[in-house]
This record gives C-alpha cells, sequence and structure tokens, in this order.
C-alpha cells in the first residue's frame, strides 16, 4: 500500500511578516551587534573615565576647602563632566553605523532586513538609546563619586531629576545627530570632522573672529546648543533656542540620512 503524498507545509513569506516584527527583530540583532565589538566597550570605558574622573575629582577640591560644603548637591558636577563625555559616546554611534559601510558589512544587512526603513529606525532607536542611557548612567556614578570624595555633599532627587533629564536630552540629540551623519555621509572619518566641527569647533572658533555674523551662525550650532543647556554660559543662547538648535540639527541629519539610504545603493 502507497502512502499518499502530502501538501508541504505552508511557510509565510516575507510579505507576510509585519513590519512591526521585523523591527523587533532588527533592534535585538543591532543590540547584539554592539555589544559584541571591541569599539563599544573602548567608547565606553572613555566616558566612564572622564565623568567619574571629573565627579571625583570634584569632590576632592570640594572636601579640601576651608568650609567643605554642607548640603550642596552633588548633581552640579554632572553636566561639566558630560560636557566632554559627550563626545565619546557620540562616536559610538557614529561609529555603529559607518562601521558597516567600511567594512561592507551593510550589504549583508540589508539582505537580512531588505526593508531600509526598518533598518534605518533600528539602528537610530538602539545607537541613540544605548548611547543616551549610558550618558544618564555615568552622570548618576559622576555625582555618586562626588559624593564618595566629600560626604558634605548631598543628593535631592528633584535636583538629580532635572540634571539628568537635561543630560539625557543633550545626549539624545547629540548621538541621533551624529548618527544621521554617519548614514548621510557613510565615512567614519568624515563624519567624525564633521561631528566635532559642529558640537565643538565651530561654536568655540567662530565668536573669537568678532564678525557679526559669525557670532550669529555659531549661535545656531548644535554645539552651541548643548553647551547652554548644560554649563549656561554662552552668549545669545537661550533654552528656547538651545533646544531648537540641538532639534533642528538632529532631525535634519536624520532626514538626509534616510534619503541617501533610501534612495541610493548602499555599497556606493
Amino acid at each position: 500500500m502507497t502512502a499518499l503524498p502530502t501538501a508541504p507545509a505552508m511557510r509565510p513569506s516575507a510579505a507576510d511578516v509585519s513590519g512591526g516584527r521585523v523591527f523587533v527583530r532588527t533592534c535585538a540583532a543591532e543590540w547584539t551587534r554592539l555589544w559584541t565589538v571591541r569599539t563599544t566597550w573602548g567608547f565606553l570605558a572613555a566616558a566612564a573615565v572622564v565623568m567619574v574622573g571629573i565627579g571625583t575629582i570634584a569632590g576632592f577640591e570640594a572636601a579640601a576647602e576651608p568650609v567643605p560644603p554642607q548640603g550642596e548637591p552633588a548633581w552640579a558636577v554632572v553636566p561639566f563632566a558630560a560636557m566632554p563625555a559627550q563626545f565619546a559616546l557620540l562616536s559610538l554611534a557614529l561609529l555603529a553605523v559607518t562601521a558597516d559601510y567600511a567594512t561592507g558589512g551593510i550589504v549583508p544587512a540589508l539582505q537580512w532586513t531588505p526593508r531600509r526603513g526598518v533598518l534605518f529606525l533600528a539602528r537610530t532607536v538602539v545607537a541613540v538609546g544605548l548611547a543616551t542611557g549610558l550618558g544618564v548612567l555615568l552622570g548618576c556614578g559622576s555625582a555618586l563619586a562626588a559624593l564618595a570624595a566629600a560626604p558634605g555633599l548631598g543628593l535631592p532627587w528633584d535636583v538629580g531629576l532635572d540634571v539628568l533629564g537635561t543630560v539625557a536630552f543633550v545626549f539624545a540629540a547629540g548621538t541621533a545627530l551624529a548618527v544621521g551623519l554617519g548614514f548621510l555621509l557613510r565615512n567614519t572619518a568624515g563624519a567624525l570632522v564633521t561631528g566635532f566641527l559642529l558640537m565643538l569647533l565651530l561654536p568655540v572658533l567662530l565668536p573669537q573672529f568678532g564678525y557679526e555674523w559669525m557670532s550669529s551662525f555659531a549661535s545656531v550650532l548644535p554645539g552651541s546648543g548643548a553647551a547652554f543647556l548644560l554649563l549656561g554660559e554662552v552668549p545669545r543662547m537661550t533654552e528656547a533656542s538651545s533646544v531648537t538648535a540641538l532639534l533642528a540639527w538632529a532631525g535634519g541629519a536624520l532626514l538626509l540620512g534616510w534619503v541617501r539610504l533610501i534612495r541610493n545603493d548602499a555599497n556606493r
């Protein structure tokens, strides 16, 4: 007696898989990719040394004063530590994008996730979320280090929420700008130089020339906005203009990066 033929098992096609499911899977892959390369740990170590180190130094300096501070918030050191440390996390987010272009890994990445918009969103969310979360955690570590070195300081939770919220916004906007530059330029060196120019060099250098238009241009750069929100000592800047500048530059870079990924060959 011969066996009856059986119908082949029906398998869902790629078109049947929902975009949300693909997005979750891609986010998981991006998360794993970031934590399995030495570069991530290197930038994390650099940011930790800067933020915790500055917090420790500030704490020892406060404890060495003739009249040690009593009850002053240790959170005050966090914005000063975050200002230089942000560049390590911005570089981390940028390399999360450009490394694939340098090694040619973008081709198999798009073969695994052919929906380019989904890959763009997942890579952006994971890179920005990771860098921002690490920045907030290191901000807490910086304040705790200052408190350990100067026990007379305090850690009021309301001040901490305000400071960490500002740090999170600055880091999120800065890393979003870095991700957008990575997708747009597709070159690690070019994107790093552009990022450092916008976030550090031009906001400091342009006002030194004494021309009104240069000072005005410097006041709309993202680095000026970050400096005002963290340090509060930037001429021509207000809280509203700082937030607007950071959001506009981050959103513009992401939009241009998305357009290039969607419209151009990934390996060119």
